[in-house]
């Protein structure tokens, strides 16, 4: 499978914090909400890069948790939501005019686990800071704070020899006048997995009541090292998702590709996403909404019942793939695109980037409001029938894969939270169909994404 790496993926619903000067930041974030009525269960797979050594990373929570709130998951159910969930290349072919082919789907499964630890003490009193709550998860010593002033917390983060990023204090201040609580897990250096000298940390799930459906990523700028790509999945319960304090946009789908697209979708897709952001400052973008125990075409397996229970279906009482509708955001900002934390909203369900191609070898659907929940990025990549045609009534405009199975040849998009540099791509050398912004030129068989310079 060709993966889609984006340019950034650094954003993060907190901020970090280390000890003895670590220049440290947020490489990359992945984000997993569940949400049923007032249920939050909120999950986090962060790529560090730095020193484990008084690391700690610092959420804002609605209230105060206690340990069984918290828990470690296994990293690969991040890898399967991110494949699930990420825009797709596809190719079809015509079928021989003369015969008739049957479709076909494919599926998939997988499982949790926790393990427990201790924490150290600490007097927080003076600076106006409480310990709610303490416990330990694998390689983190938790604490749940409240605080009556930011400065004060910021002395006390200090004090506990956290280098605290710049700006803290204003950062933190919003969230303390509002009674927010703050979840710290510290890292314990004994207890880190190591690839290759750099420090692997567990993913984190969090589970929380709070009428209001948020995610507090300010604070994800101070870490920030300029433009930031914010990755958020959100399985609802039969709901789609969008933002309400932002602009929502959809991003274009079911376009028509040349095949030079398959040597670098990466790059071709980062040039859709750039223009179809062009002109929606600051807007939500809409990648994916469908029930996540089913695809089609899907890039890999869809999420099954262990997935979900993992994701926070054992505490909200339904494991079942096909109750949970995977809504896919992706914000990109810089340092002064994020005046507010994410709120987000019901949204009326979609449909869009679905269907075969039609005898033309179009895609006749566009994205548009529905009963149910079938959005998703695809790109395809169309094969003409070039064999000989021996019957009197030809059936034109049949496609599927190129063995005669049916099934669409399926490129996911792959690892998100990859970093990769970004290539120039001239959108109107490789897209069939028009879109705003972008005329296509005359089509060709082939040749490179890259344009030359000066072209």
């Amino acid at each position: 499978m060709i993966p889609l790496l984006l340019s950034t993926a650094s954003a993060f619903c907190g901020f970090y914090v280390g000890g003895a000067d670590a220049e440290l930041y947020n490489d990359a974030t992945l984000v997993v909400m569940m949400r049923d009525q007032s249920k939050t269960v909120l999950s986090m797979q962060n790529s560090y890069q730095g020193p484990p050594e008084d690391f700690a990373l610092v959420v804002p929570v609605p209230t105060v948790l206690k340990e069984d709130d918290v828990r470690t998951l296994p990293a690969d159910v991040f890898k399967r939501i991110d494949t699930l969930s990420a825009p797709r290349l596809v190719e079809y072919w015509e079928r021989d005019p003369c015969q008739t082919y049957e479709y076909e789907m494919v599926k998939r499964s997988g499982r949790p686990q926790m393990v427990p630890s201790a924490v150290a003490d600490a007097s927080a009193a003076e600076r106006g800071v409480t310990i709610e709550a303490k416990f330990s998860v694998a390689e983190y010593d938790i604490l749940i704070l409240s605080a009556k002033d930011s400065s004060g917390l910021e002395s006390w983060l200090r004090e506990q020899r956290y280098n605290i990023p710049e700006g803290a204090s204003a950062s933190l201040r919003p969230y303390v006048q509002a009674g927010t609580k703050f979840f710290v897990a510290k890292v314990d250096p004994k207890r880190v997995r190591f690839e290759r000298d750099r420090a692997v940390l567990s993913p984190l799930r969090v589970a929380y009541d709070s009428k209001e459906f948020s995610l507090p990523v300010r604070l994800g700028l101070l870490n920030s090292q300029g433009e930031q790509d914010l990755l958020v999945h959100i399985l609802g319960k039969n709901q789609r998702y969008e933002v309400a304090n932002y602009a929502n946009v959809q991003i274009p789908t079911n376009l028509r590709v040349t095949d030079a697209v398959k040597g670098d979708f990466p790059n071709f897709y980062e040039a859709l996403f750039r223009n179809t952001t062009a002109d929606a400052r600051n807007a939500v973008v809409t990648e994916y909404a469908w029930q996540s125990g089913s695809c089609d075409p899907c890039p890999g397996p869809t999420l099954d019942g262990n997935d979900i229970a993992t994701l926070g279906g054992d505490l909200l009482g339904d494991m079942n793939p096909m109750s949970w509708t995977l809504t896919r955001l992706h914000y990109r900002y810089g340092a002064n695109g994020l005046d507010e934390d994410l709120v987000f909203k019901a949204a009326e369900p979609i449909i869009g980037g679905r269907g075969m191609p039609d005898a033309e070898g179009r895609f006749q659907e566009k994205p548009q409001k529905s009963s149910t929940n079938q959005f998703q990025g695809r790109y395809a990549i169309l094969h003409r029938w070039d064999g000989p045609v021996k019957c009197d009534n030809p059936q034109r405009g049949t496609w599927g894969g190129p063995t005669g199975s049916g099934a669409a040849q399926t490129r996911g998009a792959g690892d998100s939270m990859a970093k990769r540099d970004v290539k120039r791509v001239d959108l109107s050398r490789v897209l069939l169909d028009e879109i705003p912004g972008v005329k296509p030129k005359p089509a060709s068989s082939g040749g490179s994404l890259i344009p030359e310079i000066g072209q």
